[in-house]
């Protein structure tokens, strides 16, 4: 039985026996390395200061080999076999990083906090090897905060930074090396009082699961890394699944696209986008570069959040999962899954193991709107989706839902119903509009009023009759 965690860090190899499997890898760094360029601003993801950057020897082949993460939410034993580097790993034999050398020349640095999250991010984006257009850059960057530079002397860097000579950087680990063989199902950690497994498979995760229906499934960490920093919760049995082979899968079928419940969002990102390019964009707001390359879909449909982005418009769709528990599978409609606030359609020892999505339907329409005080990186107000088909000028099939319009991301069926089979004009959108206010009773809380919310429900459905996602009837009542 194994106790140690092993990986390379700034290319030399480490090995942490018995670690707390809940210890963060910034804490590590800065208490247990001093190594303090990375800084803790936030500890829930937010900011970027914590910016590390993570290579894979098994990442997927259609990813990039280096991943932007925030530290403060990632926990050391996820690391086992992996390269990483944090910003005092990039200046090599006395010469400065492109991105170190770009972001001085361009004054990118005042204060200083925040320079060597900015670093890290644009250092995976250059060993990717990644466009730098204002578009790209500026999503790239939408995770790491700065209070006093301004971001223009930042972007003016990151534009320069492949004119300067290259550096011999620091190579990603290989797979195969025999000191860094990953944590095996029966390994425990067991020198703490918690419990840390890491199955290889889907048979290893169904079994322990079952044998410990209590544990905490650990996938992206994105919002389970809060429970720690933030909540203060001692968690004493973890499963992490980002070993599992398979879980991460991508398939396209000729109904549609099976998703692995571990697959994360920057995974899945481009293939949604392709099929639904309103999704696409929605996923590019859901978080950050770091967050997107850790958060995974499963996990996002699992904790059952009401204001959860994924769940709306994969509702709208006609998604489905499939659940499994030991050797037995089952498949449930999504909007099926979720039953009331903090209660989901799952048994004990059962977990999502696959998101169905079925492929657009000819001429059907598909759009899905997020409402944020914020546009980048910010919880969701109230999330719309919609999915139209029209049959000449009549509705033949529309579903409507909504995340943050109730306990649970529900569909809007009296809106629905005041649709199905009218013509797909204003006087019956209007009458949708009204009806929405019987599907739902809004809350109001920090995000939103109860009447804000049900206001922009309503508006987000004429948004659609109006848009080019939808094309109405009447044009000429646009304006009128």
């Amino acid at each position: 039985m194994r106790d140690t965690v092993s990986f390379t860090l700034n290319g030399e190899m480490v090995s942490v026996q018995n670690p707390d499997p809940t210890l963060t890898l910034l804490n590590w760094l800065r208490q247990t390395r001093s190594l303090t360029g990375t800084k803790e601003g936030c500890a829930e993801g937010d900011c970027g200061a914590c910016t590390v950057v993570i290579g894979s020897p098994d990442a997927p082949e259609d990813l990039p080999p280096w991943r932007a993460v925030n530290a403060c939410i990632a926990f050391l034993p996820t690391l086992d076999g992996k390269t990483v580097i944090t910003v005092e790993g990039l200046a090599q034999n006395g010469k400065l990083h492109p991105v170190q050398q770009a972001l001085i020349e361009h004054h990118g640095s005042q204060c200083g906090f925040c320079t060597p999250g900015f670093v890290m991010s644009l250092y995976a984006h250059y060993r990717n090897e990644g466009v730098v257009d204002d578009e790209t850059l500026n999503d790239v960057l939408a995770g790491n905060l700065c209070r006093c530079t301004g971001y223009a002397p930042i972007i003016r860097a990151a534009r320069a930074m492949y004119d300067y000579p290259k550096v011999e950087d620091i190579l990603l680990a290989s797979a195969t090396d025999s000191e860094m063989l990953c944590l095996t199902m029966t390994d425990t950690l067991s020198g703490t009082e918690k419990q840390y497994f890491a199955p290889h498979n889907m048979s290893e995760l169904a079994i322990i699961y079952a044998k410990h229906p209590d544990a905490v499934i650990l996938a992206g960490s994105t919002d389970v890394g809060l429970w720690v920093t933030k909540q203060k919760k001692v968690l004493k049995v973890l499963i992490d699944i980002g070993r599992v082979e398979g879980f991460a899968n991508i398939e396209k079928t000729e109904n549609g696209l099976m998703i692995g419940a571990g697959a994360s969002y920057a995974a899945a990102h481009e293939t949604l986008e392709e099929m639904y390019p309103s999704l696409g964009e929605l996923i590019r707001r859901i978080g950050s570069t770091q967050i997107r390359n850790a958060g995974t879909m499963g996990g996002n449909i699992a904790n059952g959040s009401p204001i959860g982005d994924m769940p709306p418009p994969l509702i709208a769709l006609g998604a489905e999962l499939i659940l499994r528990r030991g050797d037995n599978t089952r498949r449930i409609a999504l909007e099926s899954f979720f039953l009331e606030y903090g209660k989901q359609d799952i048994a004990s020892g059962e977990f999502v193991e696959t998101i169905f999505v079925p492929n657009p339907v000819p001429a059907g329409r598909f759009a899905v709107y997020k409402v944020s005080k914020r546009f980048d990186q910010d919880i969701s107000a109230l999330c719309g989706a919609f999915s139209l088909q029209l049959d000449g000028h009549k509705v033949a099939a529309i579903r409507i839902a909504f995340g943050g319009m109730a306990g649970i991301p529900a569909r809007a069926k009296n809106a629905e119903a005041a649709l199905l089979g009218q013509d797909w004009n204003e006087t019956n959108l209007r009458k949708a509009m009204m009806a929405l206010g019987d599907d739902f009773t809004p809350l109001s809380d920090m995000r939103a009023s109860a009447e804000y919310r049900l206001q922009c429900a309503q508006n987000l459905l004429l948004k659609f009759w109006l848009s080019d996602d939808a094309p109405y009837l009447a044009k000429e009542v646009r304006h009128g």
